[in-house]
């Protein structure tokens, strides 16, 4: 007689699904991981050309069974890991476990990760490891601060409430038309950020990125306290569907190793009003764009000046006035005495 099994598979079955979805009583949100978007040890056949997996590996990426290495400490190298899997889901959240470390004194290390969201995957090139010039979303995780680095020995300085101080997190929505401006840490095109402590750390660290109802919310967890501290909050956020996720690294002169450990990305779905219904029908969202977003201009501000300076700029305006002085009158007596002239 064949086994009764009784209720067992009813009760792996939801078990299965409360694994695969996270409800969000609060906000009114529900979470489904997405398989084929994400990544998790132990990383079976990751980058092989057969269709078992869903992502692809570049450049100097090296897959070991805790985690994948997208740069080693080394000076010159580039990694990237992509999805083979356009996204169609409007609303996701990407969860990604990662670790940045190396033998470099603070800010003698470089260059950083970049998690993207692109029209384009699978082309390196000077951004963190992959193209400029891309069409999506960029969320940049720099550890070295190019332009401070610059301006160190010029009388030039950031407002307070622009400084940044590094590692540092920020965010880049391009429709393929700007270019990043890595020597100024991408300041001019970023919609927003925050400083994250990342390198050299013995617990996870974990970044969370969030697209729901055209707003991007960027999260952090670094302190090893299972916390969400908010970086990023974007509203008027517009990504198109079908674009791809990945993750990309560079060392130049300065390096580091950069870990990515997971990636988990999650369909997210909310009750949403008809009137947010038809906004959706209306609007299909073909190019990346930003509503009221205007390119930052340079938010650094003069050294006041030196004492000797303005002592020479001083006299020199005075030495100016006086010739001034001189001419005026010369040019004042010749005038009288051809006036004089004319009544004799």
């Amino acid at each position: 007689m064949a086994p009764s099994w009784g209720p067992c598979p009813v009760v792996m079955a939801l078990l299965w699904l409360s694994f695969c979805s996270r409800g969000h009583t609060d906000s009114g949100t529900e979470e489904y991981l997405k398989r084929a978007h994400s990544l998790t040890k132990p990383y079976q056949g990751l980058g092989a050309s057969s269709s078992g997996t869903f992502w692809d590996i570049s450049g100097n990426t090296m897959v070991t069974a805790h985690y994948v290495r997208l740069t080693p400490d080394l000076q010159s190298k580039q990694g990237a890991i992509w999805n083979r899997i356009a996204c169609l889901m409007r609303d996701w959240e990407m969860q990604v476990h990662f670790k940045i470390h190396g033998q470099g004194k603070k800010n003698l290390n470089g260059d950083g990760i970049a998690v993207w969201y692109t029209k384009d995957r699978m082309q390196p090139g000077s951004v963190f490891g992959s193209k400029d010039l891309f069409s999506g979303l960029g969320i940049f995780l720099d550890t070295y601060p190019n332009e401070e680095k610059q301006h160190e020995s010029k009388k030039r300085r950031y407002t307070p409430s622009t400084q940044r101080i590094f590692p540092y997190i920020s965010a880049m929505v391009n429709n393929g038309s700007l270019s990043y401006d890595h020597s100024r840490d991408g300041r001019p095109t970023t919609i927003g950020g925050c400083t994250a402590l990342v390198r050299n750390l013995n617990h996870d660290t974990f970044v969370v990125i969030r697209y729901l109802k055209r707003r991007l919310t960027v999260m952090i967890d670094i302190d090893g306290k299972n916390e969400w501290k908010d970086c990023i909050d974007f509203p008027g956020i517009r990504l198109p569907m079908g674009y791809y996720f990945g993750a990309s690294s560079a060392t130049g002169d300065l390096t580091d190793n950069h870990d990515v450990i997971s990636v988990k990305v999650y369909q997210l779905t909310v009750e949403k009003s008809p009137g947010d219904e038809e906004e959706e029908e209306d609007e299909e969202v073909l190019v990346p764009s930003v509503d009221n977003f205007s390119m930052l201009g340079d938010d650094l501000e003069s050294e006041p000046m030196s004492g000797v300076a303005l002592f020479f700029i001083s006299f020199f305006s005075l030495v100016g006035l006086m010739v001034l002085a001189v001419i005026g009158i010369i040019v004042f007596q010749k005038w009288q005495e051809q006036s004089r002239k004319r009544f004799y």
